[in-house]
């Protein structure tokens, strides 16, 4: 094979008809000089690689040395980056993949030494090994890469390793909704169950759990009719946490149809009357949503209590957050624009709803191509 020395690093193959770029990584630990081969099929193209690499090793003398660990790094974003800025339950879910995970396999590796292959290993072993689903690994990945980031951009790594790698793709899940039939049959089976009111607000409005337990009283106005929505409650872990809605479109009004109208009317008499009756034993925490003692119905607990119900009145499996599914499905069929029916759920914008709610897109898409071809004949 006949190569010919261009320049600096760089020759030509006059057999193949390509530029080699070779680059120094230095010696092993037996003083053994390391090369790095790389094909290109201009000079011009070798020359930019060449460049590239010779910048970065500018780059990596220029970030100074560090004896921080992962684990040392992840600390102190966590305390001075994310609990900060963050959800209370944003910060549970990354304390867990921190503790669980992260910690165990790579904390004492040096923050500077992290490298893709040690990355897309890791990945690997959580799938194979431990059994977790590609949505739940490719969340690690995103946590090292906003924690890697981070770190580059405050100069303590020149370049993130999280770039170099192939994150587990994000496998979207079957969405189970009802249709209108099975949302009667539904309704009829949970008259006068304790469940009731949950279920229409999550069926005939598309309320999130943590909405449906976020409401209070004074959020319902029987006068107007309106419902708003403002606040939610959700668990991190064992606790129950209070805050505001998902985000700004989050919050919303939304008119009350009779169904709702009635059933919240008679929830507010009964928690009155068990008001009376408990007198000072009675919590009165505001909330829409709570037991016959007057205790706020946490979101994991009428999670389990609807799949259960579900199970119990054989009826065909959902999920509480398949209702608010179902609640999009049914008022597209009624010809509901996919805007009004994002608005109306709480999504900042449509393409957020089209993303969530594929075969919305796909029904509509069928529709205008029917009618297409129906002014066409």
């Amino acid at each position: 094979m006949s190569r010919i020395r261009c320049e600096r690093g760089i020759s030509y193959d006059e057999e193949r008809k390509v530029y080699y770029l070779y680059s120094e990584l230095g010696r092993d630990a037996n003083g053994k000089r390391l090369r790095r081969y790389s094909t290109h099929p201009t000079i011009s193209a070798a020359r930019k690689a060449r460049d590239a690499y010779l910048l970065e090793k500018e780059q990596a003398k220029a970030v100074p040395p560090t004896k921080r660990t992962l684990d040392h790094w992840l600390e102190e974003w966590m305390k001075e980056i994310i609990i900060p800025n963050r959800a209370e339950t944003t910060v549970y879910g990354y304390q867990k993949i921190i503790q669980n995970h992260l910690s165990p396999a790579l904390g004492n590796i040096p923050l500077q030494k992290i490298s893709s292959k040690e990355l897309q290993h890791y990945y690997a072993e959580l799938m194979n090994q431990k059994g977790l689903c590609a949505n739940t690994v490719r969340r690690h990945h995103d946590l090292l890469s906003a924690a890697l980031h981070s770190a580059m951009r405050q100069e303590l790594i020149f370049r993130c390793p999280t770039d170099l790698v192939e994150p587990p793709r994000v496998i979207q899940k079957e969405t189970r909704y009802y249709t209108a039939d099975s949302l009667k049959k539904l309704y009829e089976s949970v008259q006068g169950h304790w469940l009731e009111p949950v279920v229409h607000l999550a069926g005939s409005l598309g309320l999130r759990r943590e909405e449906i337990c976020g409401l209070r009283w004074d959020s319902v106005d029987f006068q107007l009719r309106k419902i708003h929505i403002r606040a939610a409650r959700t668990a991190a872990g064992a606790k129950i946490i209070d805050k505001e809605t998902k985000n700004r479109s989050s919050a919303r009004v939304l008119h009350m149809g009779d169904d709702i109208y009635h059933l919240l009317r008679q929830e507010r008499r009964r928690q009155n009357e068990r008001k009376l009756a408990m007198g000072p034993a009675w919590p009165d925490s505001g909330y829409t949503a709570v037991n016959k003692n007057g205790v706020p119905l946490s979101p994991n607990g009428l999670s389990v209590a609807f799949t259960r119900f579900i199970q119990a009145k054989q009826l065909p499996p959902l999920t509480l957050h398949g209702l608010r599914h179902t609640f999009a499905t049914i008022a597209s069929a009624q010809g509901a624009p996919l805007f009004d029916i994002g608005k109306a759920l709480g999504h900042s914008t449509p393409a957020t709803t089209g993303k969530i709610y594929t075969h919305l897109v796909d029904q509509l898409h069928t529709e205008t191509l029917a009618k297409v071809a129906a002014a066409l004949q």
